[in-house]
């Protein structure tokens, strides 16, 4: 369930629907009231899903498709000043079986003649009609840009919901196994008992190709107190993630010391979970020790989550109290143990964001994607990121250790 309607959206809808009429489709008020309903059930801010769900209860006859998407494109295109003026004797030109039976009112009220207006040039009635579009916005289009900070309690329930509609997809890794396929090894059982029926003479060669499996992912979050702000939200992405992928996923949170949230992260209902995860974390909002944090899982947990290419994420503001050789260390051996390491900072959304901490600095050799997590808009990328992943680490241990060397040289 998408937003509700908000704005001029509604009157424009309502100027449109008279734009068809006078245009000669058989557009009546029970069909407005349907295309209204139904942008309920879509987004809005897709240009195509409204578009398909516009026609699909406007037009009812096939050759009028043509003058629906020129109406379409000459009335929901960006204007310049907040107005345009539409042509309707050029967009009938196509097809008009009858002319125009109705012409859109007018917005405002004529003014009353004043004692110069004697001297104005009466309007000319051959020109077109023009149509005053309102110009309208998105409600999730604002909320995709806002940062998680200076959301209302309203935009926060908006925004969980609109997490909870995102789609997630790992990319897959090649396994072992074979399966039947185009592949370029040739399967000789299968080619025997393909070709027994034609006497054992070989006619058809049966092959096998890789067979892939989706990705495990590993997620760590950082729930100190200089993580406070976002740690709610980003608990409930988390969770969406979760539910949202088909493979297994992992969840550890840290702050002074690792604790494993899977468990609690499981089942329908989204608050009961969270008030489980808080039960069982004994250092919220404390102080940040990453290298420790990242040590413990290593040594208790990398075994039993990293195997198979898994893909982690590593959620942080790179404040961190630690030591930084152990950091350093720690990072590395996570590096090596895992397919990829994502790295997704909070702070990296600013424009005047540098990573200059003690923490930041130590990891950043030894991370393979450095990405913002601040506000809706960048966890979509995040989701077109992780769909993208491919079979290889698309030379992540050479870029590793180039900036390694560069860190060493500064």
């Amino acid at each position: 369930m998408t937003l509700p309607l908000s704005g001029n959206l509604l009157h424009n809808l309502l100027l449109f629907g008279r734009l068809l009429r006078g245009l000669g489709l058989d557009v009546n008020p029970g069909r407005m009231i349907d295309l209204t309903q139904a942008l309920g059930y879509i987004e809005i801010g897709r240009k195509a899903d409204f578009y398909h769900a516009a026609r699909s209860l406007l037009v009812h006859q096939r050759e009028d498709i043509p003058l629906f998407d020129q109406a379409f494109e000459a009335f929901w295109r960006k204007p310049a000043d907040g107005w345009t003026t539409l042509d309707m004797s050029t967009l009938g030109r196509q097809r008009r079986l009858r002319r125009p039976i109705v012409a859109p009112p007018p917005l405002k009220e004529p003014k009353p003649a004043s004692p110069e207006a004697g001297n104005e040039q009466p309007p000319d009635e051959g020109q077109p009609p023009i149509i005053q579009v309102t110009v309208t916005y998105s409600q999730r289009e604002v909320l995709r840009r806002k940062d998680f900070t200076e959301l209302t309690g309203e935009e926060l329930d908006a925004i969980r919901r609109l997490m909870a509609e995102l789609v997630w997809s790992l990319g897959q890794r090649r396994t072992r196994r074979r399966k039947p396929g185009h592949g370029q090894l040739f399967d000789l059982r299968r080619t025997l008992r393909r070709n027994i029926k034609f006497g054992g003479e070989i006619l058809q060669w049966a092959r096998r190709e890789p067979k892939l499996k989706p990705r495990p992912l590993v997620i760590i979050a950082d729930i100190s107190g200089s993580m406070e702000r976002y740690t709610r939200l980003l608990l409930h992405f988390i969770y969406s993630l979760a539910e949202g992928l088909d493979q297994q996923v992992e969840a550890f949170v840290f702050s002074t010391r690792l604790t494993r949230v899977t468990r609690q992260l499981r089942g329908r209902d989204v608050e009961r979970a969270l008030r489980e995860v808080s039960r069982v974390v004994p250092d919220w909002s404390g102080g940040t020790r990453i290298g420790e944090a990242i040590k413990t899982f290593n040594f208790d947990w990398g075994r039993r989550v990293l195997g198979r290419g898994a893909v982690l994420l590593l959620i942080s503001d790179g404040w961190d109290r630690g030591d930084a050789d152990t950091l350093r260390e720690e990072m590395a051996r996570l590096q090596r143990s895992c397919h990829r390491v994502i790295w997704l900072n909070p702070l990296l959304g600013s424009p005047e964001y540098e990573p200059l901490t003690r923490g930041m600095k130590t990891a950043l050799p030894y991370i393979d994607d450095f990405l913002p997590v601040h506000n809706l808009a960048s966890l979509e990328d995040l989701a077109d990121h992780l769909t993208g992943l491919g079979y290889r680490g698309h030379g992540r241990r050479r870029q590793a250790k180039v900036m390694e060397s560069n860190s060493v040289v500064k």
